[in-house]
């Protein structure tokens, strides 16, 4: 029988603010063969009961029943009480907006930092984010390069944190698209710089406001989208409104972000577009909740919960008319740590819990191009593994609460078993 290992036994780790420990220097769990074994394995297509996934080198070799006897040299986890899901994909974060609590400040209330400080400090909202349970975050608009130093970081282990897809700078009405001739010359300099994705600002609306007033028109956010695609860039678009939602679906958006009163042609549209769309139920969710920490006006918070209601119902809606929908958080601040509740809304919204972890995992990274080495347990695939306790496939709470282990290529970063 191979050696066996409890998952705090695998490296030496410290303990977060949040109480999950988080790996300061993560390390490959076996150079051999490592068969995590848990009471299930769900592959991101179907459940193994008493089951395995096999990794090597940082991929997956094979996933299937526990074997009966395991092989001498394997090193063997075991997870007992637990399900094995695939890394999940969180596809509209923040990750750049931190906040450290110091009194007299607010998060929308800060010194201003160095682009390098900022990166540097935002490593701490990059391990929360895997503490959830997420290894890939698309990353959807920050200034001064931050985001792609410190997807960078990451990419060469200088940094403990989810993959990262970015935009960079978003584009916003204004200027910079008043004219086709400004429009273009606007994203060129987006597509001249390393983001691996364009965002656009099209409507209003962030943090405490629902305003759902469109800034870009559809004739704009055609020529940005099409000078996109031509470059091989995907695009996202923001918007509140069900107008914003409705041009940026026929403009040939590849994902949409938020939305309300979405009508059945929109819906349809983006059935058979494909277009994915994002609603982020949830972060509204959060500032209602943190809305002390922001010092949020009083009244202020009766249309934020307005909006919630709104966009579930949206959401319901569109589950029923065929639209592939995506998990997205909008985490910034505080937030981070809380990335996969809007799974919570999807099942709400009539998604069961094995529906909703398919859009938190394998629809992400469709939609990000690594559909064919992300979202999935299978041979070839990235090894991104999270043991949850409990059974998120009848019970989708247990994902927030019951994350205990977190392997993102065959890296351990994150074993709340640690002491």
């Amino acid at each position: 029988m191979g050696r066996l290992l409890f998952p705090a036994a695998l490296v030496v780790l410290g303990v977060s603010a949040t109480g999950l420990s988080v790996v300061p220097s993560a390390k490959v769990v076996q150079s051999g063969l490592t068969i995590v074994a848990a009471a299930r394995v769900w592959t991101g297509t179907a459940t193994i009961q008493n089951g395995a996934v096999f990794v090597r080198d940082g991929k997956i070799e094979r996933v299937g029943p526990r074997p009966a006897t395991m092989p001498a040299d394997a090193t063997v986890i075991d997870f007992p009480r637990h399900t094995i899901v695939p890394g999940l994909v969180d596809l509209h974060t923040h990750m750049m907006y931190f906040w450290d609590g110091a009194p007299g400040t607010r998060p929308l209330n800060q010194p201003r930092r160095e682009p390098a400080v900022t990166v540097k400090v935002s490593e701490a909202n990059a391990r929360r984010t895997l503490e959830s349970g997420v290894t890939t975050v698309r990353d959807l608009g920050a200034g001064g390069g931050t985001d792609l130093q410190l997807r960078d970081a990451i990419n060469r282990g200088e940094a403990i944190g989810p993959r990262m897809f970015v935009a960079g700078q978003g584009i916003s009405g204004g200027r910079g698209v008043a004219t086709p001739e400004a429009t273009r010359a606007t994203v060129d300099a987006r597509l001249a710089t390393a983001a691996d994705w364009v965002k656009v600002y099209a409507s209003r609306g962030s943090y405490d406001s629902v305003d759902t007033t469109q800034t870009i028109p559809f004739e704009t956010l055609k020529i940005i989208v099409d000078a996109a695609h031509a470059k091989g860039r995907k695009v996202a678009i923001h918007s509140y409104g069900a107008s914003g939602v409705k041009d940026a679906v026929a403009a040939g958006a590849d994902s949409v972000e938020h939305g309300i009163d979405l009508d059945d042609e929109t819906l349809g549209e983006m059935a058979k577009r494909g277009t994915v769309w994002v609603p982020t139920i949830d972060h509204n969710r959060y500032y209602v909740d943190a809305k002390d920490e922001f010092a949020f006006p009083a009244e202020n918070i009766a249309p934020l919960q307005a909006y919630i209601e709104k966009n579930l119902e949206s959401t319901r809606r569109a589950l029923k008319a065929g639209v592939k929908l995506g998990m997205g958080s909008d985490a910034v601040y505080t937030m981070f740590g809380q990335n996969t509740r809007e799974l919570g809304w999807f099942v709400k919204a009539g998604m069961t819990p094995e529906q909703a972890l398919v859009a938190g995992t394998r629809t992400g990274a469709e939609l990000l191009g690594a559909g064919d080495r992300l979202g999935r347990l299978a041979p070839g695939y990235l090894a991104d593994l999270v043991a949850v306790e409990g059974n998120p496939l009848t019970r989708i709470d247990d994902l927030f609460s019951g994350v205990r282990w977190v392997l993102k290529d065959g890296r351990v970063v994150v074993d709340k078993n640690a002491k």
